[in-house]
């Protein structure tokens, strides 16, 4: 275990060497900005529900959007991060962050966990979206490691996250209440 957290440090200094550029600075902040709370995820849930007033299946999408990231924020935000309770990056290697230092726990990425669990809810009403999605999932993530807020593995154990709650919410939606989105 001691082996791969030292990886871990090492592998987030080196990205964070590597890409440092003061306009990627700015747009890291902003991307990272919009998953704050999950909030871009929420609204576009929101929006699929409001559109979705005479498209069923944009209904049922803004749906599994939103109970996507609700099943995931218990899981990530309520359960692990308060269970493995780990430290964030700049406490372990003494550096500023280059946005405020939060003070939840690092382990897994809310951002990342949030991200994936509405792309892939997003993937499964339509491809071509959902796509978008997780690629704009991706680089959220990214931008919590280049921001310096997160571990490698708290990235990669958030996308993996987000994406089985999403996929569990998909499964039981789809025997539960419709046959087809």
């Amino acid at each position: 275990m001691e082996w791969i957290l030292e990886k871990d440090g090492q592998l987030l200094r080196w990205l964070m060497e590597r890409f440092s550029h003061p306009v990627l600075d700015e747009m890291m902040r902003f991307v990272s900005s919009l998953g704050n709370k999950g909030m871009i995820w929420i609204a576009i849930g929101i929006l699929l529900l409001l559109f979705g007033v005479k498209n069923k299946k944009r209904r049922n999408g803004g749906l599994l959007v939103l109970l996507s990231l609700a099943v995931n924020f218990l899981a990530c935000n309520v359960i692990l991060k308060p269970l493995v309770d780990r430290t964030r990056p700049y406490y372990v290697l003494d550096y500023t962050p280059l946005i405020p230092p939060v003070g939840d726990p690092s382990f897994p990425s809310g951002h990342t966990s949030a991200s994936f669990a509405a792309a892939t809810a997003i993937y499964a009403i339509n491809k071509k979206w959902g796509i978008a999605a997780y690629i704009f999932a991706a680089v959220m993530g990214f931008s919590r490691l280049y921001l310096g807020v997160h571990f490698p593995t708290d990235v990669v154990c958030g996308a993996i996250l987000g994406t089985v709650m999403a996929k569990i919410v998909i499964k039981v939606y789809l025997t539960k209440s419709v046959k087809e989105i």
